[in-house]
């Protein structure tokens, strides 16, 4: 069991009872002193057109690459969003598309482009986690169940549908295909810190370098 499942274990069973969300906090593991990438790969960490949560300026930028399907991009998105609220408008999330649970990450994210297209990306995605067990289980992945879900935040289905299929979809899918391999990512979620690879993985870790470089911003 490699340790993003060991910390989704321990995440997944915080969430049962509220306040253990964050047990792994106090369990700190020392930072390795990582440089940001390699200059030749900064376009391909952070792409223009990538959703972004969060203000736009902000001095520093969280980028996740994220696969809807994945139990541990569900069970870290709250733990994201409490970093992003915990340092207001410094912090901002860049997510990249990593469809690593085939047909169901794919279907999951061209509603989420169709969701962009609508101005609903945020809505779109949280009640796409909040119903992953349903249509991501490991017993059976049931990508027809999406849209309906996206639908009941608000979505325009038939509009969804065209959307879906736009060429401008298809192109965001296929360079964050291309993106993934070039930054050798394979694990979700894998978190970049102004460019610095998180590493050690963990909460505990992902809030220390995130408050390093926010404290970094300010000086």
């Amino acid at each position: 069991m490699n340790r993003r499942s060991v910390i989704l274990s321990g995440l997944t069973l915080g969430i049962v009872g509220f306040g253990g969300a964050t047990w792994y906090a106090t369990r700190l593991a020392p930072l390795a002193e990582a440089e940001p990438v390699a200059p030749e790969l900064a376009e391909a960490l952070m792409r223009p057109y990538s959703p972004i949560l969060g203000p736009k300026t902000a001095p520093v930028t969280i980028v996740e690459f994220f696969d809807p399907a994945c139990e541990a991009c569900r069970a870290f998105h709250p733990i994201v969003k409490d970093i992003m609220a915990e340092h207001g408008d410094a912090v901002r999330v860049v997510i990249r598309y990593t469809p690593f649970h085939g047909e169901g990450s794919e279907t999951a994210i061209r509603v989420l482009e169709a969701a962009r297209m609508q101005d609903l990306f945020l809505p779109v995605l949280e009640a796409i986690l909040q119903e992953q067990p349903r249509w991501a289980s490991h017993g059976g992945i049931r990508p027809e169940l999406i849209l309906g879900i996206a639908a009941n935040a608000g979505l325009d289905e038939e509009a969804a549908r065209t959307q879906m299929m736009a060429p401008q979809t298809v192109g965001v899918l296929n360079q964050d295909r291309k993106d993934v391999e070039a930054m050798g990512v394979r694990q979700t979620p894998t978190f970049f810190v102004n460019g610095k690879p998180l590493d050690p993985f963990g909460e505990a870790e992902l809030r220390r370098l995130v408050a390093t470089e926010v404290a970094a911003a300010q000086t």
